[in-house]
């Protein structure tokens, strides 16, 4: 592995993931990976594969040149981007990767709890 590369890939990405203000669970999870994964690859001690590097610049906003070093990282249009999405305020971003990760009878036990609360703050 060239350990240069994998520093300028990981620093790029960790300054575009900053500046669109997202966390390293929000980006692996938009990119299909792990969250220990992508740490690493910010911390420079992995390459993405190019199927994750292409996908890593759709969800950055950032050119493949620009997560590669060979150019300026300044967020452009990236083929197949729909441009800047409106973002979820943090903590609803965590609570909803909480939720999927329940089995479908604790899922639906929280739906009622909430509806429930929702019910009485109606009151």
């Amino acid at each position: 592995m060239n350990e240069e590369l994998a520093i300028t890939v990981g620093t790029a990405a960790k300054a575009a993931r900053a500046r669109l203000g997202l966390t390293q669970a929000d980006v692996a999870e938009r990119v299909g990976i792990a969250m220990e994964v992508y740490s690493r690859m910010e911390r420079g001690r992995v390459l993405p594969s190019v199927t994750t590097l292409r996908r890593l610049c759709l969800v950055l906003c950032m050119d493949a040149n620009a997560l590669l070093g060979l150019s300026e990282g300044a967020p452009v249009a990236v083929r197949g981007q729909v441009g800047p999405r409106v973002e979820d305020p943090p903590v609803l971003r965590r609570l909803l990767r909480s939720l999927r990760a329940l089995e479908p009878e604790a899922l639906r036990a929280v739906v009622q709890v909430v509806q429930g609360a929702l019910a009485l703050r109606r009151r």
